[in-house]
């Protein structure tokens, strides 16, 4: 309903659409092509239309909001945000906000009943999850979550269990990927640093690629070569600290995460070993401030707005009443300094 005496039905009829085409071309939805769009909304200014979307939300019971949690990792500042969720961040709203959906930012507070939060209380029609920190302890709320019919997406855990649910990559191949670029480097000694368990299904598939790739080499999998640490930039300065007193001879580094192998150049610089020269590392996820470290990373690429178009769509399908998608998205490696590429 528009203030006044007009209404959406109006401008459809002037504008020769259907009402539905209206709606989704005033929220600047990409459903509706450009031209259809700009002419909507020009017989809508003329008309003296505006959106009562207290009205709206009233009609259809929905509260238009999405809920948007970030689970808390430790950080070196103060954010406890993942930073390569930041970028996400940006495009989940800008791709909400065409479908006319807010964005309720907060934390996962592990609750027991996330659903009653969110969903029945109407504060969010659904929710999108951002991170979860050990799988095995969050895994049995998510199956809770899914049995429960709530409206939830998360992004990264590609595990059977959240089949429909889950938006992420083939970590396998982006593991197989990595490994692979410093095997066509003619480095043989390679070093994987990060955690490779079921708390973290993710990194345990990179690892299972990283192996893959060395195996279709013809090179062994040196247990001595692994240091498990967790996803932080001081704990992969630790990592290579850790490696480098093993005495282990190794000529590159492939680290689970961009942070890690933030952490992972610090302390190889600091040790005066030259980077690419001696030493070739390749990270994942091309966070931003990859390209700007010194020397730039290497990294296996995760298409954050890809990512953020696939976690708004199936969680509109799922409030919707229509059938989850399952979204894995394409992998792409940035050669950059660290491996001789261009800084």
């Amino acid at each position: 309903m528009g203030s006044g005496k007009t209404t959406s039905f109006d401008i459809a009829h002037r504008a020769g659409v259907s009402q539905a085409t209206v709606s989704r071309a005033l929220r600047n939805s990409p459903l509706v092509n450009p031209e259809t769009r700009r002419r909507v909304q020009e017989i809508a200014r003329e008309m003296h239309y505006s959106v009562d979307r207290s009205a709206a939300r009233l009609r259809s019971q929905k509260s238009r909001t999405l809920a948007l949690l970030f689970f808390e990792d430790p950080t070196t500042d103060e954010s406890l945000i993942n930073s390569f969720f930041l970028p996400m961040l940006a495009h989940i709203t800008r791709f909400a906000s065409a479908e006319g959906y807010d964005v309720l930012i907060s934390f996962q507070q592990l609750s027991d009943d996330w659903l009653s939060e969110y969903q029945v209380s109407n504060r969010a029609d659904g929710i999108i999850l951002l991170g979860y920190g050990d799988y095995l302890g969050t895994s049995e709320k998510l199956q809770r979550l899914r049995d429960e019919g709530a409206h939830f997406t998360i992004f990264g855990a590609m595990t059977p269990e959240l089949e429909g649910h889950a938006v992420g990559v083939d970590n396998f191949e982006g593991g197989a990927i990595a490994t692979q670029h410093l095997i066509d480097l003619g480095r043989t000694r390679i070093a994987f640093l990060g955690e490779a368990t079921e708390n973290c299904p993710e990194f345990k598939q990179r690892h299972a690629g990283y192996c893959s790739a060395l195996q279709a080499a013809g090179l062994p999998i040196d247990e001595a070569l692994h240091i498990n640490t967790k996803n932080q930039e001081t704990a992969g300065f630790q990592a290579a600290k850790e490696l480098l007193a093993s005495g282990e001879p190794f000529d590159s580094i492939f680290a689970v995460t961009d942070q890690v192998a933030f952490g992972v150049l610090k302390c190889l610089r600091k040790s005066g070993i030259d980077v690419p020269g001696e030493v070739s590392v390749v990270g994942f996820d091309d966070i931003p401030a990859a390209s700007y470290f010194s020397p730039s990373l290497t990294t296996v690429r995760q298409d954050t707005r890809l990512a953020a178009m696939a976690l708004v769509r199936n969680v509109l399908r799922m409030i919707n009443g229509e059938p989850s998608e399952l979204y894995q998205l394409p992998l792409t490696l940035k050669v950059r300094g660290s491996c001789g590429g261009r800084s």
